[in-house]
């Protein structure tokens, strides 16, 4: 099965709207115990003239003319209900690089590593792997993504300390299939079953 890979960091929040079912294990290269984990993972995409993108554009001194969009990621315990809570979210913002938007930086509203506002460094490879770079105070930050299909990705992520790996995170997300799409599916079965009768 092929998958067009997205290309720029606004197309990749495009292909990432929606529930994802995330399965992680994190690694510590230090004397804490490995541990794994479920939860999921909201996508929400933003305009670029959301009240969101624009707040964290001037809370980081970036001129929101040059966004291109951005995006709410929550995470969410897989079996709880109701709304996320937000301390488990985050608002990213993209800035591609005007010659390259495969290249470009976003603002984050509040760190992955540490709780702090962060500029991310991304690109595209030409396989579609997404690399993003994350300096913060005392720590420093690798991420990449790539889609396996439409429906499935995966992300493998490093913390480094000065003195080295602190520790490494392995995750695989399935796209959660929504009630309305669930229909749409059901439906379109039914009409192939009645053809073939």
């Amino acid at each position: 099965m092929s998958v067009i890979a997205p290309m720029t960091m606004i197309d990749f929040f495009r292909k990432s709207e929606g529930t994802w079912f995330s399965q992680r294990a994190v690694h510590h290269f230090s004397s804490v115990a490995n541990e794994s984990g479920e939860s999921n993972l909201i996508v929400k995409v933003l305009d670029k003239n959301d009240p969101s993108v624009l707040e964290v554009c001037l809370e980081q001194g970036v001129e929101p003319s040059m966004a291109s969009g951005g995006a709410t990621f929550m995470w969410q315990g897989n079996t709880k209900d109701g709304e996320p809570n937000p301390n488990y979210a985050a608002t990213l913002v993209d800035i591609p690089d005007a010659n390259d938007p495969r290249y470009g930086k976003f603002l984050r509203n509040k760190g992955y590593v540490e709780g702090i506002p962060v500029v991310g460094i991304y690109h595209f490879a030409e396989d579609g792997v997404l690399t993003i770079n994350t300096e913060y105070e005392k720590n420093q930050g690798q991420e990449r993504c790539w889609f396996v299909t439409d429906d499935f990705r995966v992300r493998v992520s490093t913390v480094k300390l000065m003195n080295g790996v602190n520790l490494m995170t392995y995750c695989s997300e399935r796209r959660c299939v929504l009630p309305s799409h669930l229909e749409k599916m059901v439906e379109r079965n039914r009409q192939r079953a009645l053809l073939f009768q």
